[in-house]
């Protein structure tokens, strides 16, 4: 049941941003960071970058959040692994280690700062 409410969930947030744009509707947060600081947070123009990509428009998502959109594959792979962890234990151990978490961890912190410095 837990995983049925899940995916209804996320469908049901698909749709909303695939309706609204985040750029122009109210509805969506925006960034608490990026009003107090005046510098975008990692995550930044994640939501008008989801808005793109579920218009197939991957070019302005990449615009609005390369690391998210270049974060995809392993997001996909990280489920996969979730999915199959029981069948599957050695491929769920070998994503999960501590070096790949650290890594990623590394990466978007430079991204974080690469992207209020360029």
């Amino acid at each position: 049941m837990k995983r049925k409410t899940i995916i209804l969930f996320l469908l049901l947030l698909g749709v909303l941003y695939f309706i609204f744009n985040p750029s122009s509707s109210s509805i969506f947060p925006k960034c608490p960071f990026l009003m107090l600081t005046g510098f975008e947070c990692p995550g930044c123009g994640s939501q008008r970058a989801i808005h793109s990509l579920l218009h197939l428009d991957i070019a302005a998502a990449f615009r609005f959040n390369a690391l998210l959109v270049l974060s995809l594959p392993l997001v996909a792979l990280l489920i996969y692994a979730e999915i199959n962890r029981e069948k599957k234990p050695n491929f769920y151990t070998r994503l999960h280690n501590p070096i790949l978490i650290w890594g990623y961890f590394a990466i978007v912190v430079a991204w974080w700062i690469g992207r209020n410095i360029f």
